[in-house]
């Protein structure tokens, strides 16, 4: 196939993530001379990312438009530093400028292991979630169904973080912060579409959510990527009140597209008290776990 027939459709997510970077830096903020005359577009404009990165105008608005050029990690590096990418933006930006050619086809199931399961309901004062692909909820304990919402009363389909921030009323109700949490997970599912993007359920996915929520299609084209492994979330819970937790992800050991998710509260804080109260609350309700039946969605 030659250049020209391959057209700016070859790869859409780097044409689009790359236009974005771009447009978010100024070039002051570059180390650009500021020249005279009204500029037509915001941020850097493409000669000026191609100077700073130390290419040629033609072959960065080729790369831009999202053709195959096969372009070397050095090019790439001193792409990412004209851009001021972060560590997750570049790995973003490598991601898509070198995607794999699969075909589209259906993921194989994920499973939680009965013992990692386990160790989850071990946890009586901890809200605790696994998710996995595409931000599918694997498991949640007690404690995550009486802080954010039952899971495992939904149907599998339904069983996904970015379906109840996005199609939930109740997660706007729920994130003092429900902007931030959304824009959050935009950004996640960006990340997992460099990574991903032969997935038919992730683009199941992406489509039902734009069709769905106007805000979802207004930050998931501003491009942003993000993996969000520690922070602060702030919730306005219904039964017990404001409660300001710290979050902490981490990655099982043997299972890497799975995400063990943590909320914490500061010891002695109205949180801890919140949470403690929540906590006697689901015991006294006996909420039950799920019996596992080994099988979640790909």
């Amino acid at each position: 196939m030659s250049d020209h027939s391959s057209g700016a459709e070859g790869n859409p997510e780097l044409r689009e993530f790359l236009r974005s970077c771009r447009s978010r830096i100024t070039p002051e903020e570059a180390g650009l001379p500021v020249r005279p005359g009204t500029r037509r577009v915001p941020g850097l404009r493409r000669e000026e990312v191609a100077q700073l990165a130390g290419v040629s105008v033609d072959y960065y608005v080729r790369l831009e438009r999202g053709r195959r050029l096969n372009a070397s990690e050095s090019v790439l590096d001193a792409v990412a530093r004209a851009l001021r990418l972060n560590d997750t933006e570049r790995t973003h930006l490598f991601a898509l400028a070198r995607p794999t050619r699969a075909r589209p086809r259906p993921m194989p199931p994920q499973r939680v292991r009965p013992g990692l399961r386990r160790v989850l309901e071990t946890m009586t004062e901890t809200p605790a979630i696994i998710t996995g692909r595409r931000l599918d909820v694997l498991a949640i304990n007690r404690m995550g169904r009486a802080l954010l919402t039952d899971f495992d009363a939904l149907p599998h389909r339904e069983r996904n973080m970015a379906r109840f921030i996005f199609l939930d009323e109740a997660a706007r109700d729920l994130y003092a912060d429900w902007e931030t949490a959304g824009r959050g997970v935009a950004a996640t599912l960006h990340l997992y579409a460099g990574s991903h993007p032969h997935d038919p359920q992730f683009a199941e996915l992406i489509g039902d959510l734009s069709i769905r929520s106007k805000d979802f299609r207004r930050w998931w084209a501003d491009h942003d990527v993000n993996h969000g492994t520690h922070g602060t979330k702030s919730y306005h819970h219904p039964l017990v009140g404001d409660l300001t937790l710290e979050y902490e992800a981490f990655v099982p050991t043997g299972d890497p597209e799975q995400t063990l998710g943590l909320h914490t509260a500061e010891p002695g804080s109205p949180s801890e008290h919140a949470l403690r109260l929540l906590a006697a609350w689901t015991g006294e309700q006996a909420i039950p776990a799920p019996p596992d039946s080994g099988y979640h969605r790909g």
